[in-house]
């Protein structure tokens, strides 16, 4: 059976044209969401799946986009709107916001967050030390 023929999809029904996975196997965790997150902060309206799709590096199924865009949403990541009989999105915040987002989760899955702040203050350059004895207001 070739790419453009019919094959039993993941729900028992047929899967329509070629296959458009990356070749080589499946991405790390979290690099499709990071590709269509940069993809997202760097565009200067919002997207629809059709779009990112067709920004990708990697041609991806319309499907795959659409349900990470979906659960990217579903996390807070990501906005949308009503476009056409779909959705346009948006990130919900800047880079520097969804790493903070990101280090606050982390935070919130310890269970003793004295200890990981004192290890993350130890390991910080004295630059950024620094800079956090500022943004805390204290000159020590």
């Amino acid at each position: 059976m070739d790419a453009q023929e019919q094959a039993p999809g993941a729900a028992g029904g047929p899967v329509r044209g070629p296959a458009r996975e990356p070749v080589g196997g499946r991405r790390a965790n979290g690099a499709l969401e990071a590709e269509i997150l940069a993809l997202l902060h760097s565009a200067e309206s919002a997207l629809t799946p059709g779009d990112v799709a067709e920004r990708l590096t990697t041609p991806l199924a319309h499907t795959t986009v659409s349900t990470t865009l979906s659960r990217l949403h579903s996390r807070g990541v990501l906005h949308r709107t009503p476009q056409g009989r779909g959705y346009a999105y948006t990130p919900a915040t800047d880079e520097s916001g969804l790493t903070a987002r990101h280090m606050h989760q982390v935070m919130e899955g310890g269970n003793d967050r004295a200890s990981v702040l004192t290890r993350f203050v130890d390991e910080l350059s004295d630059a950024d030390e620094d800079l956090l004895r500022r943004l805390l207001g204290s000159d020590e």
